[in-house]
């Protein structure tokens, strides 16, 4: 099956930077992708390689089985939605929607309705006679995926497109996203230095640290199993245990992951594996209650329900967990 988008060892250099550095990559139709790293990880310019805005310095892009290389952003069957959504203030609604199709030469009767039919799938339908500063941020988002998707690319392309929204309407548009694209079947490929929306939404998300994919994989299997302390360190709260502290506990002397939530406070079952430390602080988070344990120099997090009572700074305890939740990584 060929796939939506094929990097084949794909560099971007800026004079001695390099941005992305011969990343391999296959994003299959109709799959909701998600590239999540730190600011300069090289996920944003890997998105504008595939929109064209970008060339590589070498290796190939395909886009369904066509070459991308030297292909101008205007002849690619994709299209964009950016951060800072760059509506057309002087425009209408339903013009900003239409104004790929005005561009491609379709008669006024036949855009506007195609734009009208966009914005009702994306929740704003009357919205056309309004202009971009009499709606909410919330709002303009809608309309610039609108815009995008009244192309009818084969492939969108989402520049942290929720980055500017409160966190209650950040978390209703990723299930709105989610649903939007199912019911599509298109090609989303989303960038987000968000973890968690990347977990939420994506059926597959690469992990990008230095140009470089450090992990390829489900939102599972990158939160339960990741290779390298950078990814458990980005992606959610882990434990990294030392190679000491592995020793100790009478497995391989290799650095390992476990999450907060895998440990608990006393050892409820024989064939844990357990770990003696002090209290050094504990905190109140609404759902679950944290607490910090030191075990001989390895700091310890532990995320347990509030239903349990949290022991004091200072205390002794001893955090119990099972092999199998505990994961270990290769060396960075």
């Amino acid at each position: 099956m060929t796939a939506a988008v094929l990097f084949d060892t794909v560099s971007r250099h800026f004079g001695a930077v390099r941005a992305v550095d011969a990343v391999d990559l296959a994003i299959a139709e109709g799959e909701f992708f998600a590239m999540l790293g730190p600011s300069g990880s090289g996920k944003t310019t890997c998105l504008r390689l595939m929109a064209g805005f970008e060339q590589p310095t070498s290796g190939h892009i395909e886009i369904f089985g066509a070459t991308a290389e030297g292909v101008p952003p205007y002849r690619r069957n994709v299209n964009t939605v950016f951060q800072d959504y760059a509506l057309f203030p002087h425009l209408s609604i339903l013009d900003n929607v239409a104004y790929g199709l005005m561009v491609k030469g379709v008669a006024r009767e036949t855009r506007h309705r195609a734009a009208e039919d966009a914005l009702a799938m994306v929740k704003l339908p009357g919205y056309g006679a309004r202009r971009p500063g009499q709606l909410s941020g919330g709002q303009r988002q809608r309309v610039a995926l609108a815009r995008a998707l009244v192309n009818k690319p084969k492939v969108l392309l989402l520049d942290e497109p929720l980055g500017a929204l409160d966190l209650k309407l950040r978390e209703q548009m990723q299930e709105e996203l989610k649903t939007l694209q199912k019911s599509l079947g298109i090609t989303f490929v989303f960038v987000t230095h968000d973890q968690g929306e990347a977990l939420s939404m994506a059926d597959r998300v690469a992990v990008f640290n230095e140009g470089r994919i450090a992990q390829l994989g489900t939102p599972e299997e990158i939160y339960r199993r990741p290779k390298t302390r950078f990814v458990a360190d980005f992606v959610g709260s882990s434990n990294v245990l030392d190679a000491r502290t592995c020793a100790r506990l009478g497995i391989p002397a290799q650095a390992a992951s476990i999450r907060p939530e895998s440990v608990q406070i006393g050892a409820s079952w024989a064939d844990q594996l357990t770990l003696p430390g002090i209290v050094t602080a504990t905190s109140f988070l609404g759902a679950v209650n944290r607490v910090t344990v030191d075990c001989d120099g390895q700091r310890m997090s532990v995320l347990s329900p509030p239903t349990l009572p949290v022991p004091a700074v200072g205390s002794p305890v001893e955090l119990g967990f099972e092999r199998a939740d505990l994961h270990p990584m290769e060396a960075e």
